[in-house]
């Protein structure tokens, strides 16, 4: 009796320790962002959020008592090279999920990684082919380039301008970008007059837009980002082009207004909220979450929290609420983030299922312009 009631005591010591230590650990998160190389208008402001959203987490006592450890690396944009830092945070780094990367082109490399490993995914990308079709364990935050198409079109068909002119960059986003906006133009009545393209590395675009110029386009939507769409702008206005433009919510920051200059004035573009937090109606169900992210970037970068910020503080906060609820675990976190409902975060509402990791409506997406170098929400 005594020798069993010492065993029994020794278990308790031993579930009550590594209860403890399990409190007392941290729980590490993995993120990929494109920090420097051609994608930093991205990468840079992930970063960024994605450690301000950690320490706000930490100095609160963290998830469930546990810390969380963020460990990010610098893909410079490179598919090759998410590859090889995705395996290292899954193999070395022992990480229970990744957010990122940063671009369609990086993520799709990403993928088959994660999904053999059986470790949640959140990307800050936003091709459509991230998550459609549907895989087990990727999730994503920035809106899907189908739901930005669908606000442009949506915008045009209410404007009455049906014959449309593209111009997409010849990379993974703008292959995406174009495959939608082929896509959905018949159901918005549109009809594509040109369909031409530019290289992610093009310094001028002057003769596309002479084409396009020359063709019955009534408005011309460009997709890409930094810097291609600025050149685009201002190819635009040194030839004196009079039809209205488009850009992408690739451009959606204030990065692309200092690259365009006044040329940028009057452009329309898809877009979360964020940019126009003020300017949303006080009932609006994202509005607190998007000023707390807004003073909260400034306060400690001294400039806006952007759109592609927010994909970060999305990522961040839905992996918090997936823990919570089910554990911190990598199944258990997939599990709780296939079930997350209602989250009002950055970039829209979301709502995953079993069906779609993505999780947003056209909704999440706002028309905005450009106005004397800021943003103003477009009528």
């Amino acid at each position: 009796m005594k020798t069993l009631l010492m065993i029994g005591c020794s278990v308790c010591l031993l579930v009550c320790s590594s209860t403890l230590a399990l409190a007392a650990g941290t729980i590490k998160i993995g993120a990929l962002f494109s920090v420097t190389g051609p994608p930093a208008f991205l990468g840079e402001p992930e970063r960024n959020t994605a450690k301000m959203v950690v320490d706000g987490i930490n100095r609160a006592g963290g998830i469930r008592g546990q810390k969380v450890e963020l460990i990010a690396y610098d893909t410079v944009g490179d598919p090759t090279k998410a590859v090889q830092m995705a395996t290292r945070l899954i193999k070395d780094d022992h990480v229970v999920a990744i957010i990122g990367p940063s671009t369609t082109g990086e993520t799709m490399a990403v993928i088959p990684v994660v999904e053999r490993a059986h470790v949640p995914l959140i990307s800050c990308a936003a091709g459509s082919k991230i998550t459609d079709p549907v895989k087990h364990y990727v999730f994503k935050t920035a809106q899907n380039d189908g739901l930005a198409v669908a606000k442009i079109y949506d915008y045009l068909q209410r404007h009455r301008q049906q014959r449309v002119a593209i111009l997409t960059v010849s990379d993974g986003f703008g292959a995406s970008g174009r495959e939608q906006l082929k896509a959905l133009a018949p159901r918005y009545g549109i009809r594509l007059v040109v369909d031409d393209t530019y290289g992610p590395k093009d310094t001028d675009m002057t003769s596309q837009l002479t084409r396009i110029r020359a063709s019955q386009a009534q408005a011309l939507i460009v997709w890409g980002t930094n810097p291609g769409p600025a050149v685009i702008a201002r190819n635009a206005r040194q030839l004196g082009f009079r039809l209205p433009i488009y850009m992408s919510h690739g451009v959606s920051s204030k990065k692309f207004i200092a690259l365009a200059g006044s040329a940028a004035e009057g452009l329309k573009l898809p877009s979360g909220k964020v940019i126009v937090a003020d300017a949303l109606p006080k009932k609006d169900p994202q509005k607190n979450a998007l000023l707390a992210f807004v003073k909260g970037y400034q306060h400690q970068y001294r400039q806006e929290g952007d759109h592609f910020g927010g994909h970060a503080w999305d990522a961040v906060m839905l992996l918090k609420g997936a823990i919570e609820r089910g554990g911190a675990t990598p199944a258990a976190i997939r599990d709780a983030l296939e079930r997350t409902r209602n989250f009002h975060g950055i970039g829209g509402t979301f709502n995953y299922s079993a069906a779609d990791h993505a999780g947003l409506t056209k909704d999440a997406f706002i028309m905005v312009e450009v106005r004397n170098r800021g943003w103003v929400i477009a009528n």
